[in-house]
């Protein structure tokens, strides 16, 4: 697979994220509970409990925190009632974009991501419409400063538990897994303290597009920084590359 480091992207979102934890937060609230109502509330026997706790640590989530969500679920499961929903659609100049939600109001939340499109001069397509444009995949990306261990030893770790692929960038290295190896591969680089800047099963694209005109380059930011601010849009991917 084509190397394309998402390091300085991540690094900035998490900068973003920094500045607005309360939301973050509530997304990876909503992610825990969906996943102690599918799963249970214990993460050894629930494998998504665990990757949430992941991601939810990786946005750096105190644990008291995360605690307190899964508590929180497993108390009153039945008032868990988030639904999962996607979105496809265009960006300026035929971005592909794809918006994964959790809702209790699917009426609010197809407005609120239509709405987003619109003011971005995009528009929301039909499922399937950019999808086959990405690959489903589990994806850890590590800060080369923050990681001891030589790369060629990391690789050997990295494949040795399961992974795909090894991509190693100027700042960073990038693993790539199946989904269904993903859990496994973490919780292996995780044994052996390897700090992950960001571990999750994501949407990776198969190319990527540049932008260079002013006014399409503001449209897509604004596309995406209204889907940031909707707390029910839990993922945004897209293939722009910044």
């Amino acid at each position: 697979m084509a190397g394309h480091s998402k390091f300085a992207n991540i690094k900035h979102k998490k900068e973003k994220n920094d500045a607005a934890k309360g939301k973050i937060f509530t997304k990876l609230g909503r992610e825990i509970a969906v996943a102690v109502k599918e799963g249970g509330a214990d993460p050894n026997e629930n494998s998504r409990l665990r990757d949430v706790i992941a991601k939810a640590k990786s946005n750096n989530m105190p644990n008291d925190t995360i605690e307190r969500n899964i508590k929180k679920a497993s108390g009153d499961v039945n008032a868990v009632d988030f639904e999962a929903v996607t979105y496809e659609g265009y960006g300026p100049n035929g971005l592909a974009i794809i918006v994964e939600a959790l809702t209790d109001n699917k009426n609010r939340t197809a407005a609120n991501v239509r709405n987003a499109f619109t003011k971005g001069s995009g528009n929301v397509g039909t499922t399937g419409c950019v999808s086959f444009m990405f690959d489903r995949k589990g994806q850890i990306i590590i800060d080369k400063e923050e990681c001891d261990l030589a790369g060629d030893d990391l690789m050997l770790l990295a494949l040795d538990s399961g992974a795909e692929d090894f991509v190693e960038e100027e700042d960073s290295y990038e693993i790539i897994t199946d989904p269904e190896s993903f859990s496994e591969v973490r919780e292996k680089l995780e044994k052996e303290a390897i700090p992950m800047v960001q571990a999750e099963v994501t949407m990776i694209p198969q190319t990527w597009v540049e932008l260079t005109d002013e006014q399409q380059i503001k449209d897509m930011n604004k596309i995406l920084d209204l889907l940031e601010e909707d707390d029910d849009v839990q993922e945004v991917y897209h293939n722009w590359d910044e």
